[in-house]
């Protein structure tokens, strides 16, 4: 059984004095991201609704003597608290440098005539619209200030098939399309969009996904686990610091010239 390894926080200046937000900072991934960017520098403003992860996160940080943690309540599906997590985040340090669009839900585990019209669109209330919401309320301030750095999470299931979960890969690969567009749309303003695929990545959400796997197939656990891992060239799941490192490097310098990419994390499983 593959398990994440914990995220800890290294101190860097790579993103020295810059305003990171990130959605979904409470858990998994997300937590990861918040841990990375806060160790290159970057001043967190976490928006989730779960409020307790993300208090963590922010202890996490500051017990390494990372830069205090802004934590706001937001559900992405809801214009308002987009609005307003943005504009409470740009008013900071008169400055919003980079967004991270993290939230996201896994969406019902069934085949495509068992899915219910509520769960298709709690789906993409939350992992498409979340991301053009964040997208639409951060772009305002970062054409203001000609800079800055978008990353959406999408996952690899945008590029392969993922059995029983068509709401998810469809809003996956959704996001792919949103962010190549955006990015064309707003280089002229130095900001540039890019999005990250995850494979399948080792902690809690992926227990609970392949809980409902077993629940809907009668397959073993442990089984359906051994052969996620089977299908990676490297043999394993993706850990947590794995994609955030990534994140990290698209949102610094490094990849100053990369824009409308979706860079995959998959551990070899997806390579196109």
């Amino acid at each position: 059984m593959n398990k994440p390894a914990q995220s800890s926080l290294q101190l860097g200046t790579s993103l020295s004095g810059q305003v990171a937000v990130v959605t979904g900072g409470g858990q998994g991934i997300g937590r990861a991201i918040a841990l990375r960017l806060a160790g290159e520098g970057a001043r967190l403003v976490l928006g989730d609704v779960n409020l307790e992860g993300c208090h963590e996160t922010a202890g996490l940080i500051a017990q390494a003597g990372g830069a205090p943690v802004k934590v706001l309540s937001c559900d992405v599906s809801r214009e308002d608290q987009v609005a307003g997590l943005m504009h409470k985040a740009a008013g900071l340090e008169d400055r919003l440098d980079i967004l991270v669009n993290n939230s996201g839900i896994a969406g019902p585990t069934a085949l495509a005539e068992d899915i219910s019209l509520e769960d298709w669109e709690a789906t993409m209330a939350v992992n498409l619209r979340g991301v053009f919401l964040g997208c639409k309320h951060a772009l305002p301030a970062m054409k203001k200030a000609r800079r800055g750095s978008i990353v959406n999470i999408s996952s690899i299931s945008a590029k392969r098939p993922l059995l029983r979960r068509t709401p998810y890969a469809a809003s996956k690969m959704a996001i792919i399309g949103y962010t190549r567009t955006l990015a064309a749309e707003a280089g002229e303003w130095g900001i540039r969009v890019n999005a990250v695929c995850p494979g399948a990545v080792a902690g809690p959400r992926q227990d609970q996904i392949i809980e409902a796997l077993c629940r809907q197939t009668g397959q073993d656990g442990e089984e359906l686990r051994r052969q996620k891992a089977a299908i990676s060239p490297l043999k394993c799941l993706v850990d947590p610091d794995d994609v955030a490192r990534v994140v990290a490097f698209l949102c610094g310098q490094g990849a100053k010239a990369m824009t409308g990419q979706d860079i995959n994390v998959s551990a070899g499983v997806v390579v196109y």
